[in-house]
């Protein structure tokens, strides 16, 4: 199947790098036929994502910090300019380091606070303006994680957050879905990315998946791109709520 995403407009945020889940993502989108939008956070953000869209002509980058409601606000004016909006990538999220390493009882409150705000509020900040600009329905989606449900070797506070994230999906598939905006969640499972190589033990996840998931292997980027497209597109227009596990399997395994 080809042009899956044609005429569809998509903002993507939380692009880091080429390894970036949310990479796997656009570029699925990109070639599918979608007119990609991405937001960025800082010069070396902007930098990469400039390398990575070359091959891809008339794509536009927007500046934009979560933690802030004025850039929120910013970037959805800077958006409307396409008129519609069909689809939205939220794969943001941030714990400080000290958090991830330490137990979890030992969280500060200061870190709690930071984690929730950066990786569950700004979904709930985004989908709001998002709303506006959906005006013909849409699909917003975001990235989870097994942490949520199970503990996880190193994952502490992000875990919580996701968990919380995971809820706040099915309030906002609640509320949105008289719009006839789907919100939905990728669980994926363990890929190489920046932020998980923050993870301790991060290598003997990944070799345990590997060893347990039924396909007997990690998943990819592009398995996790088509999965998304999926979602963002109009085949699924009867899915929200949903937390969509994209982990060769991995999670239905008992032990």
């Amino acid at each position: 199947m080809t042009n899956l995403l044609e005429n569809k407009n998509i903002l993507v945020m939380g692009v880091r790098n080429k390894w970036s889940l949310a990479w796997g993502i656009a570029e699925f989108a990109l070639n599918q036929g979608a007119n990609v939008l991405f937001t960025y956070l800082g010069d070396r953000e902007k930098e990469a994502l400039q390398k990575l869209v070359e091959g891809f002509p008339g794509v536009k980058l927007y500046p934009c910090d979560v933690a802030s409601d004025e850039d929120i606000d910013r970037l959805f004016e800077q958006v409307r300019e396409y008129g519609v909006l069909h689809g939205l990538v939220h794969a943001i999220a941030h714990a400080k380091t000290e958090d991830l390493h330490n137990s979890f009882v030992n969280t500060s409150r200061e870190g709690f606070l930071h984690a929730m705000n950066i990786s569950v509020y700004s979904l709930v900040a985004v989908a709001r303006k998002a709303k506006e600009l959906m005006t013909q329905g849409g699909s917003i989606l975001t990235l989870t994680y097994y942490g949520a449900d199970k503990v996880m070797p190193g994952y502490n506070v992000m875990g919580a957050a996701k968990a919380a994230l995971e809820a706040s999906v099915r309030y906002l598939a609640n509320d949105l879905g008289p719009c006839q905006i789907r919100v939905n969640a990728i669980s994926a499972g363990p890929v190489k990315t920046m932020s998980a190589m923050g993870i301790q033990s991060f290598g003997e996840i990944l070799n345990i998946v590997r060893e347990k998931a039924p396909l007997n292997k990690n998943v990819s980027l592009e398995e996790l791109g088509a999965g998304a497209g999926f979602l963002l597109s109009d085949l699924s227009a009867g899915i929200t709520g949903q937390v969509v596990f994209i982990d060769s399997g991995y999670s239905i395994m008992g032990i």
